[in-house]
């Protein structure tokens, strides 16, 4: 069981393998750290979002059900089973403000 803090939520994970590698291996797929707060305004207001756009590409991300801001989650092209939070060149999360029209 993993525990990933996002706001005031707490998020639990279970991670499963044939073996203490494989279990490692799943773990490390969760590569990101703690959410503590929005990144745009602050809030502790947080919740794990996903969607489907065009039918077909799937995001996830951390929503401000304050402000409505997100940080969507990445994955890498070896394996698209890990995913990251997706960071700006200073290394910083990358917050994206709500657009008018997005749900």
């Amino acid at each position: 069981m993993i525990t990933k803090r996002i706001g005031r939520r707490q998020f639990h994970f279970t991670v499963q393998g044939g073996n203490f590698h494989d279990v490692v291996s799943e773990y490390d797929r969760l590569s990101f750290a703690d959410v503590p707060a929005c990144g745009l305004c602050g809030s502790d207001n947080l919740d794990l979002t996903s969607r489907v756009a065009q039918d077909k590409f799937k995001y996830t991300s951390v929503k401000c059900l304050d402000c409505r801001g997100d940080v969507t989650f990445g994955k890498t092209q070896k394996d698209d089973q890990t995913v990251f939070l997706r960071r700006r060149e200073n290394g910083e999360l990358d917050w994206q403000p709500w657009k008018k029209g997005e749900k």
